[in-house]
Protein backbone atom coordinates (compact mmCIF):
# COMPACT_ATOMS: atom_id res chain seq x y z
CA UNK A 1 0.00 0.00 0.00
CA UNK A 2 1.00 3.58 -0.93
CA UNK A 3 -0.43 5.69 1.33
CA UNK A 4 1.33 9.06 1.60
CA UNK A 5 -0.26 12.34 3.46
CA UNK A 6 -2.16 14.36 1.09
CA UNK A 7 -3.81 17.15 3.52
CA UNK A 8 -4.67 17.77 7.21
CA UNK A 9 -7.90 19.76 8.05
CA UNK A 10 -9.23 22.39 10.59
CA UNK A 11 -12.41 24.27 10.84
CA UNK A 12 -12.52 27.69 10.57
CA UNK A 13 -14.61 29.92 12.14
CA UNK A 14 -14.32 32.83 9.77
CA UNK A 15 -12.84 31.74 5.88
CA UNK A 16 -11.83 34.70 4.77
CA UNK A 17 -9.66 35.50 7.83
CA UNK A 18 -7.93 32.41 7.84
CA UNK A 19 -7.56 32.52 4.14
CA UNK A 20 -5.56 36.32 4.63
CA UNK A 21 -3.34 34.86 7.22
CA UNK A 22 -1.99 31.74 5.55
CA UNK A 23 -1.64 33.35 1.94
CA UNK A 24 0.07 36.79 3.59
CA UNK A 25 2.03 35.01 6.39
CA UNK A 26 2.66 31.38 4.97
CA UNK A 27 2.65 32.84 1.02
CA UNK A 28 0.05 29.87 0.36
CA UNK A 29 -1.56 29.98 -2.76
CA UNK A 30 -5.05 28.20 -3.05
CA UNK A 31 -4.99 24.50 -4.80
CA UNK A 32 -8.64 24.40 -4.75
CA UNK A 33 -11.65 24.88 -3.63
CA UNK A 34 -15.08 22.70 -3.06
CA UNK A 35 -18.38 24.47 -2.55
CA UNK A 36 -21.02 22.90 -1.46
CA UNK A 37 -24.82 24.08 -0.28
CA UNK A 38 -23.71 23.89 3.41
CA UNK A 39 -19.80 23.98 3.84
CA UNK A 40 -17.27 25.54 1.55
CA UNK A 41 -13.42 23.27 1.58
CA UNK A 42 -10.20 25.06 0.69
CA UNK A 43 -6.60 23.74 0.45
CA UNK A 44 -4.08 25.83 0.29
CA UNK A 45 -0.08 25.18 0.09
CA UNK A 46 3.40 26.85 -1.44
CA UNK A 47 3.35 27.83 -5.19
CA UNK A 48 6.37 25.05 -5.69
CA UNK A 49 5.02 22.34 -3.15
CA UNK A 50 6.37 19.11 -3.85
CA UNK A 51 4.77 16.47 -5.65
CA UNK A 52 3.96 14.04 -2.47
CA UNK A 53 3.98 17.50 -0.30
CA UNK A 54 1.05 17.70 1.67
CA UNK A 55 -1.89 20.45 1.56
CA UNK A 56 -3.86 22.50 4.37
CA UNK A 57 -7.51 22.06 3.91
CA UNK A 58 -9.85 24.72 5.40
CA UNK A 59 -13.31 23.67 6.49
CA UNK A 60 -15.36 26.39 6.92
CA UNK A 61 -19.11 25.68 7.93
CA UNK A 62 -21.95 28.27 6.49
CA UNK A 63 -23.78 27.91 9.86
CA UNK A 64 -21.85 30.06 11.82
CA UNK A 65 -20.75 27.33 14.57
CA UNK A 66 -17.92 27.72 16.85
CA UNK A 67 -15.86 24.55 17.54
CA UNK A 68 -14.07 23.00 20.54
CA UNK A 69 -10.25 22.89 20.58
CA UNK A 70 -9.95 20.01 22.10
CA UNK A 71 -6.55 18.59 23.12
CA UNK A 72 -6.26 15.12 21.45
CA UNK A 73 -4.68 16.96 18.60
CA UNK A 74 -1.49 19.19 18.64
CA UNK A 75 -0.39 21.47 15.67
CA UNK A 76 0.87 21.50 11.98
CA UNK A 77 4.46 22.20 11.67
CA UNK A 78 5.73 24.16 8.96
CA UNK A 79 9.75 24.04 7.56
CA UNK A 80 11.99 26.91 7.81
CA UNK A 81 15.61 26.71 6.62
CA UNK A 82 17.99 25.12 8.78
CA UNK A 83 19.68 28.75 9.88
CA UNK A 84 16.83 31.18 9.37
CA UNK A 85 14.36 29.79 12.47
CA UNK A 86 15.21 33.66 14.04
CA UNK A 87 14.72 35.31 11.04
CA UNK A 88 11.25 33.53 9.57
CA UNK A 89 9.73 33.94 13.28
CA UNK A 90 10.92 37.59 13.16
CA UNK A 91 9.19 38.04 9.24
CA UNK A 92 6.21 36.90 11.14
CA UNK A 93 6.26 39.18 14.00
CA UNK A 94 7.06 42.37 11.46
CA UNK A 95 3.77 41.12 8.84
CA UNK A 96 1.32 41.33 12.42
CA UNK A 97 1.12 37.77 13.37
CA UNK A 98 1.27 37.94 17.55
CA UNK A 99 3.98 36.75 19.45
CA UNK A 100 3.46 32.91 20.97
CA UNK A 101 6.73 30.43 21.38
CA UNK A 102 9.74 32.89 20.39
CA UNK A 103 12.70 30.20 19.23
CA UNK A 104 14.52 31.34 22.69
CA UNK A 105 11.81 30.11 24.66
CA UNK A 106 12.02 26.74 22.59
CA UNK A 107 15.81 26.83 23.03
CA UNK A 108 16.62 27.58 19.59
CA UNK A 109 15.52 24.58 18.22
CA UNK A 110 12.16 25.60 17.13
CA UNK A 111 9.20 27.98 17.55
CA UNK A 112 5.12 27.99 17.57
CA UNK A 113 2.40 31.29 16.33
CA UNK A 114 -1.41 30.61 16.24
CA UNK A 115 -3.64 31.09 13.70
CA UNK A 116 -6.45 33.26 13.78
CA UNK A 117 -8.46 30.38 15.16
CA UNK A 118 -5.89 29.51 17.59
CA UNK A 119 -4.45 26.55 15.57
CA UNK A 120 -0.87 25.95 16.69
CA UNK A 121 1.63 26.26 13.93
CA UNK A 122 4.96 25.11 14.40
CA UNK A 123 8.35 26.05 13.06
CA UNK A 124 10.68 23.81 12.31
CA UNK A 125 14.23 23.61 10.68
CA UNK A 126 14.64 21.48 8.13
CA UNK A 127 17.01 21.31 4.87
CA UNK A 128 14.85 20.50 1.98
CA UNK A 129 11.57 21.02 1.53
CA UNK A 130 9.70 24.43 0.13
CA UNK A 131 9.63 27.18 2.75
CA UNK A 132 6.54 27.03 4.67
CA UNK A 133 5.83 23.56 3.40
CA UNK A 134 3.56 21.29 5.86
CA UNK A 135 6.53 18.62 7.64
CA UNK A 136 4.24 16.98 9.93
CA UNK A 137 0.95 17.12 12.12
CA UNK A 138 1.15 16.50 15.65
CA UNK A 139 -1.60 13.54 17.49
CA UNK A 140 -1.28 12.95 20.89
CA UNK A 141 -2.08 8.97 21.86
CA UNK A 142 -3.03 7.61 25.03
CA UNK A 143 -1.33 3.98 23.99
CA UNK A 144 2.53 4.20 22.00
CA UNK A 145 2.41 0.92 21.09
CA UNK A 146 -0.73 0.69 19.91
CA UNK A 147 -0.85 4.00 18.07
CA UNK A 148 2.74 3.14 16.08
CA UNK A 149 0.89 -0.54 15.90
CA UNK A 150 -2.03 1.30 13.90
CA UNK A 151 -0.32 2.99 11.26
CA UNK A 152 2.38 0.47 10.80
CA UNK A 153 -0.43 -2.36 10.49
CA UNK A 154 -2.98 -0.41 8.81
CA UNK A 155 -0.99 1.63 6.48
CA UNK A 156 2.73 0.35 6.44
CA UNK A 157 4.18 3.64 8.14
CA UNK A 158 7.39 3.28 9.03
CA UNK A 159 8.85 4.76 12.43
CA UNK A 160 12.10 7.10 10.90
CA UNK A 161 12.63 9.19 14.43
CA UNK A 162 12.01 9.42 18.03
CA UNK A 163 12.67 11.03 20.72
CA UNK A 164 12.25 9.91 24.53
CA UNK A 165 12.89 12.18 27.09
CA UNK A 166 11.92 12.41 30.96
CA UNK A 167 7.79 12.71 30.86
CA UNK A 168 6.75 12.20 27.09
CA UNK A 169 7.99 10.50 23.68
CA UNK A 170 8.13 12.01 20.06
CA UNK A 171 7.20 9.28 17.00
CA UNK A 172 7.40 10.22 13.59
CA UNK A 173 5.97 7.93 11.14
CA UNK A 174 5.38 7.92 6.59
CA UNK A 175 6.11 5.44 4.42
CA UNK A 176 9.30 4.15 4.04
CA UNK A 177 9.30 4.97 -0.10
CA UNK A 178 7.72 8.97 0.61
CA UNK A 179 9.85 11.56 -0.40
CA UNK A 180 11.18 13.37 2.23
CA UNK A 181 9.39 16.42 1.67
CA UNK A 182 6.28 14.45 2.32
CA UNK A 183 4.61 14.99 5.16
CA UNK A 184 4.74 12.94 8.72
CA UNK A 185 2.50 11.99 11.56
CA UNK A 186 4.15 13.11 15.13
CA UNK A 187 2.72 10.93 17.68
CA UNK A 188 3.02 12.54 20.69
CA UNK A 189 2.88 9.95 24.27
CA UNK A 190 2.72 11.45 27.81
CA UNK A 191 3.99 8.91 30.21
CA UNK A 192 1.11 10.43 32.76
CA UNK A 193 -1.35 8.07 31.63
CA UNK A 194 -3.69 11.40 30.56
CA UNK A 195 -6.98 11.10 28.44
CA UNK A 196 -7.69 13.46 25.65
CA UNK A 197 -10.84 15.27 24.69
CA UNK A 198 -10.85 14.59 20.32
CA UNK A 199 -12.62 18.88 20.23
CA UNK A 200 -13.75 18.88 16.64
CA UNK A 201 -11.78 21.60 15.83
CA UNK A 202 -9.45 19.75 14.23
CA UNK A 203 -10.95 17.44 11.72
CA UNK A 204 -8.86 14.84 10.32
CA UNK A 205 -5.44 13.80 7.95
CA UNK A 206 -6.16 12.28 4.64
CA UNK A 207 -4.01 9.44 3.10
CA UNK A 208 -3.76 9.40 -0.94
CA UNK A 209 -4.01 5.85 -3.21
CA UNK A 210 -3.92 5.03 -6.11
CA UNK A 211 -7.41 3.23 -5.91
CA UNK A 212 -10.01 3.70 -3.08
CA UNK A 213 -11.83 0.71 -3.52
CA UNK A 214 -8.74 -1.52 -3.20
CA UNK A 215 -7.15 0.95 -0.37
CA UNK A 216 -10.50 0.25 1.67
CA UNK A 217 -10.51 -3.15 0.90
CA UNK A 218 -7.32 -3.84 2.14
CA UNK A 219 -7.80 -1.47 5.59
CA UNK A 220 -10.58 -3.71 6.10
CA UNK A 221 -8.95 -7.05 5.91
CA UNK A 222 -6.45 -5.03 8.49
CA UNK A 223 -8.90 -4.56 10.87
CA UNK A 224 -9.45 -0.38 10.54
CA UNK A 225 -12.34 1.13 11.48
CA UNK A 226 -15.72 0.78 9.12
CA UNK A 227 -16.49 4.42 9.73
CA UNK A 228 -17.67 5.97 6.54
CA UNK A 229 -16.78 3.50 3.40
CA UNK A 230 -16.65 4.67 -0.51
CA UNK A 231 -20.12 3.91 -0.96
CA UNK A 232 -21.86 6.48 1.74
CA UNK A 233 -19.20 8.78 0.53
CA UNK A 234 -20.26 8.91 -2.93
CA UNK A 235 -17.19 6.86 -4.39
CA UNK A 236 -15.34 9.65 -3.88
CA UNK A 237 -13.32 9.55 -0.35
CA UNK A 238 -13.50 7.28 2.56
CA UNK A 239 -12.99 7.86 6.13
CA UNK A 240 -11.49 5.25 8.88
CA UNK A 241 -10.49 5.92 12.73
CA UNK A 242 -7.28 5.09 14.59
CA UNK A 243 -7.49 3.45 17.72
CA UNK A 244 -7.01 6.77 19.54
CA UNK A 245 -10.13 7.99 17.28
CA UNK A 246 -8.40 10.17 15.10
CA UNK A 247 -10.17 10.42 11.85
CA UNK A 248 -8.00 9.39 9.27
CA UNK A 249 -9.71 10.17 4.96
CA UNK A 250 -8.75 7.87 2.18
CA UNK A 251 -8.45 10.01 -1.19
CA UNK A 252 -7.42 9.77 -4.57
CA UNK A 253 -5.57 13.03 -6.23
Amino acid sequence: MHAILDHVMMRVEDLEASLEFYTTHFDYEEKGRWEADTFTNVFLGPENVHEEGALLELTYNHDGRTYDMGDAWGHIAVRVPEDELQESYDELMESGVEDYRDPESCDNRYAFVKDPDGHEIELVKRDHGEKWSLDHTMLRVEDADEAIGWFSRKLEYDLFRRAEFDDFALYFMKPEDAAEEAMSVELTYNYDGRSYELGDSWGHVAVRCDDLDSTWETLMTRDAADYRDPESCGNRYAFTKTNDGHEVEVVTR
